[in-house]
């Protein structure tokens, strides 16, 4: 294993080490304005959301690692405290990607980048009308750490196009085509079969890890996201489930690595108190 001490590395060294290993990192497409009314628009993916009560997003604009000077993101926020965070899906990354470009100060990426700049409604920066979903903010801090300038935005409006909402309502991760950061030049699309869900154990307890048998831990076949989805059931089935359903297979497991192939093939298709069956039986 390589092991490191950032503090014996070089800057890019560090910043390219951080940025393979920590990801994917969603994208910050901020708006900003400066106190004459020049808009800004640039792309961070130093970024997420932090809280709903109140409902909370920080991002980074750095330093320029190659001037050492402050972005204008980060100028413009400091004479007007506020900004829009437009979302990126796949539909307007390249796009996106080209607004990254150092362009002078008081030149408009909206411009350069052949984005529509609509007018928000409670904060002076424009909205991106291409994203898929904005978020007006206000700025309460600025917290600079080194090269490091930490913004914090409340988010005081959302705008949502409806063609990314499902039937209830709410967001469709497949409709919206996510896209976000990796190390690089790589990005990657939240979108089709790489999209997946894991049932998340809030309301109940799963029996852990240390209660499934090592015999099955120890198995050659069953991967450690196999054994975790083992260890979320909340109740392993009876004697009398296990045996009722062996009697449906047809299949007869002649070594525990057929049965551990077959119970694998049952997780990928998340029939989980299935698998625990075969496993048992």
């Amino acid at each position: 294993m390589l092991t490191l001490t950032p503090s014996e590395l070089n800057v890019p060294q560090l910043h390219q080490y951080l940025l393979g290993a920590i990801g994917p990192r969603p994208i910050c497409f901020a708006s900003t304005v400066d106190a004459k009314g020049n808009h800004n628009l640039a792309p961070f993916s130093f970024f997420n959301v932090f809280s709903a009560k109140p409902p909370i997003a920080i991002f980074s604009p750095n330093l320029s690692g190659r001037t050492g000077q402050a972005k204008d993101t980060h100028l413009n926020i400091k004479e007007v405290p506020e900004c829009v965070i437009n979302i990126v899906n796949y539909n307007m990354v390249q796009q996106m990607s080209l607004a990254s470009s150092p362009y002078e100060k008081g030149v408009s990426e909206f411009t350069k980048a052949g984005f529509t700049p609509i007018a928000s409604e409670l904060v002076k920066p424009m909205r991106v009308k291409e994203s898929p979903v904005q978020l007006e903010c206000k700025v309460f801090e600025v917290k600079e750490i080194g090269n490091c300038n930490l913004v914090m935005c409340e988010i005081i409006k959302i705008h949502i196009d409806e063609s990314v909402l499902n039937e209830h309502n709410l967001i469709d991760q497949q409709k919206i085509d996510l896209v976000a950061r990796m190390g690089g030049n790589w990005y990657c699309r939240a979108h089709g079969d790489a999209l997946f869900e894991i049932e998340k154990p809030i309301t109940t307890i799963g029996i852990g890890f240390d209660n499934i048998p090592a015999s099955i831990k120890s198995s050659t076949v069953l991967t450690g996201n196999n054994l975790g989805q083992l260890g979320n059931i909340e109740v392993l089935p009876t004697q009398e489930e296990v045996v009722a359903f062996n009697k449906t297979l047809s299949q007869k497991f002649s070594s525990d690595t057929e049965k551990h192939q077959y119970a694998k093939a049952l997780l990928d298709a998340n029939k989980v108190k299935d698998a625990w069956c075969v496993l048992l039986g």
